[in-house]
């Protein structure tokens, strides 16, 4: 008896229609998905994975137009279904149950109103006939499973209550409730800390071998790619360039685009951009004594705060002129609140903070107003940090307009016009808005605004994380030159260590608001002091292996 594989995706073409255009997004790809197997695709952002991940669900927009092919499923291996055929109440049978998803971001997949028990409880009533309390045992039961501290109390929890990783181990339970044959992973550690992203690959690692389902993951990172999958395919442009298993893959690529791929990720993963002798020859640029930032914990029933957490603890550091100095830690170790307060977007409890022999902290309202011309910062998402409603000609002007007021008009359109020549982006695009442009182009178009009032201090807040690799080389190499160019002192914040690396001239590491070891930054990469770094070090993904 012929027995059929879990999923097969034979010719399909999916286009995007819209009043003004057509946009092929997958072209005429063939893809076979087996059990007891985790298959990877890998791709840059627009290279249609997800396209294809969503489709299977037919989870895509109404402008989705599926031009032709077959996409068969196939639970027991006997009988194949065409999940592009069936009607909607067959296909709600198959979702969550047969073929579940892992989404990138947790917080935007569950309900923020509801407790994170209720809605895996929710999940598995769905697909089976069981009682409320049978139904909170189960979910406790997958709480444990997917290893959640203390799951009586996680269930009772609400999302905003949890760290990202624990979010995520959550969506892993909800996806598990069905005990799916297929379970789709798109992007899902792009948002977590190195540590995480650890745990969280090995825990699907270990679901799938338990139960034998197969296993489809998605990501921009090969790196990740080589630590979880058994089988890699490549897409480029809406089709499949290469596929193979994971080790030949990585040893003998085929295809020019895979080996462009392996080759960026080596680079920003085992090259550092900087000289790395700065201290030698620079001067202390802003000086940091006993600074802290406490945040209210508890309070009364009338708003007084009753305890406090220290997102800060009595942190001293020096920052050299020129420098780019790296800063690293899991999420919540207090780095981007350190950051903002070195820039007084937070007020410090106590403390002291010197910017180039200046008190930054003995200033008043108006002289720190003209002073935050020399101070800016990029945020880590580009596209929350500018206005949709403005052009990005009138978002990178609008600082000159308030500290600048002098410049007439046309001085100032001449010198973003300039600027945007310099991070790569053509003085066409002045009167575009935030919505035309892609990832890395929005994150060129902050830079440029961050730029535009020529500061002497910068910090990067996490400004790669969401970025595909090349796209992370890409803007690295553009800070690094303008930085060269411009001369500013720079705070690289990330919780990459290897993306730290490769821009940093020193590397500071953090931990529960403390700094625990500073140091130049092969010698913090190579030989760290302290078992906190060994363990971040341990957790970032080993390097691509070499190929002929």
């Amino acid at each position: 008896m012929h027995i059929y594989p879990l999923l097969e995706i034979k010719n399909l073409q999916i286009d995007f229609i819209t009043e003004t255009e057509k946009v092929t997004a997958i072209k005429n790809i063939n893809l076979t998905i087996n059990r007891n197997e985790i298959t990877g695709i890998a791709g840059e952002s627009g290279s249609g994975k997800s396209v294809t991940s969503l489709a299977v669900l037919r989870l895509l927009s109404k402008t989705a137009s599926f031009k032709s092919g077959e996409i068969l499923f196939s639970a027991d291996g006997k009988e194949q279904t065409d999940l592009l055929k069936i009607n909607e109440k067959a296909l709600q049978s198959i979702r969550g149950k047969e073929i579940a998803i892992i989404f990138q971001e947790p917080m935007t997949s569950l309900n923020p109103v509801f407790t994170c028990g209720h809605q895996v409880m929710e999940a598995i009533r769905l697909h089976q006939e069981v009682g409320e309390n049978e139904a909170k045992r189960r979910t406790i039961e997958l709480f444990e499973k997917v290893k959640l501290p203390d799951p009586a109390q996680i269930f009772n929890r609400y999302p905003h209550q949890l760290s990202g990783g624990q979010k995520q181990r959550v969506m892993i339970a909800m996806a598990m409730s069905g005990n799916p044959a297929l379970l789709i992973c798109d992007e899902p550690t792009t948002a977590l800390d190195v540590t995480v992203q650890k745990t969280v690959l090995a825990l699907i690692k270990e679901l799938q071998a338990s139960t034998g389902m197969g296993v489809l993951f998605i990501t921009h990172d090969l790196a990740v790619i080589a630590e979880i999958a058994d089988r890699v395919v490549v897409m480029c442009r809406g089709s499949i360039v290469e596929e193979a298993p994971t080790n030949s893959i990585f040893v003998a690529p085929q295809h020019p685009y895979t080996r462009s791929l392996i080759e960026i990720n080596k680079i920003v993963r085992g090259k550092n951009l900087t000289s790395q002798n700065l201290r030698a020859n620079s001067d202390v640029f802003i000086h940091v004594e006993q600074l802290s930032v406490c945040f209210p914990a508890r309070r009364s029933f009338l708003g007084k705060p009753l305890t406090f957490t220290k997102a800060v603890d009595e942190v001293s550091f020096d920052v050299y002129r020129g420098e780019t100095l790296g800063l690293v830690g899991e999420s919540g170790c207090g780095k981007t609140t350190l950051g903002r307060t070195l820039l007084r977007l937070l007020e410090p409890t106590s403390g002291t903070i010197e910017f180039n022999e200046r008190d930054l902290l003995s200033m008043g309202n108006n002289e720190l107003k003209k002073f935050r011309k020399h101070m800016q910062i990029v945020f880590q998402d580009p596209y929350s940090s500018l206005n949709p409603s403005l052009t990005i000609g009138s978002a990178i002007e609008e600082p000159l307009k308030v500290h600048h007021p002098e410049l007439s008009a046309r001085e100032r359109k001449e010198k973003v016009m300039g600027l945007l020549r310099k991070v790569k982006l053509e003085p066409s695009h002045y009167n575009r808005y935030p919505h035309e442009f892609s990832g890395g182009q929005r994150q060129r178009i902050v830079i440029a605004r961050a730029l535009v009032l020529e500061p002497s201090f910068i910090i990067c807040d996490e400004s790669v994380s969401a970025l595909d690799v090349s796209i992370q080389a890409e803007v690295l190499k553009l800070l690094n030159d303008l930085k060269k160019e411009f001369g500013y002192t720079c705070i690289f914040i990330s919780h990459d260590l290897s993306v730290v690396r490769y821009i940093s001239d020193r590397i500071m590491v953090m931990n529960n608001g403390k700094i625990i070891e500073t140091g130049q930054t092969e010698q913090v990469y190579t030989n760290p002091a302290s078992d906190y770094t060994k363990k971040l070090l341990d957790s970032v993904p080993k390097s691509l292996p070499l190929h002929a």
